[in-house]
């Protein structure tokens, strides 16, 4: 069993930038793609950025793309979400998650474990 614990969020201005961090509990963490999502009031949980196993491969949704950057070290189990020009519409809840497997994928079916979420506001 995977657990993952989010933090770094916090409320931040537009325009402003914020570090999430997901620390995982598994020594097989350096076997495992893994991945942020979002998740906003009424809204459906979407994907936000990927990882593989390696940290040589990432993929980011469209809205994301170009501010907000994804990576890992395997070192110390943990991944990062380092988020760059900020708009309210990124205000939701973040999730770090993990599929059983080392490939990048984007689904949330695809991911079998998740941390309880770190909230990330950002105000106009």
């Amino acid at each position: 069993q995977v657990q993952l614990v989010e933090s770094g969020g916090g409320l931040v201005q537009s325009g402003g930038s914020l570090r999430l961090s997901c620390a995982a509990s598994e020594r097989a963490f350096s076997t495992y793609a893994m991945g942020w999502f979002r998740q906003a009031p009424g809204k459906e949980r979407e994907f936000v950025a990927a990882i593989n196993w390696n940290g040589d491969s990432t993929y980011y949704a469209a809205s994301v793309k170009g501010r907000f950057t994804i990576s890992r070290d395997n070192a110390k189990n943990t991944v990062y979400l380092q988020m760059n020009s900020l708009k309210p519409e990124d205000t939701a809840e973040y999730y770090c998650a993990a599929p059983h497997g080392p490939l990048l994928v984007t689904r949330v079916y695809d991911y079998d474990y998740w941390g309880q979420g770190t909230q990330v506001t950002v105000s106009s």
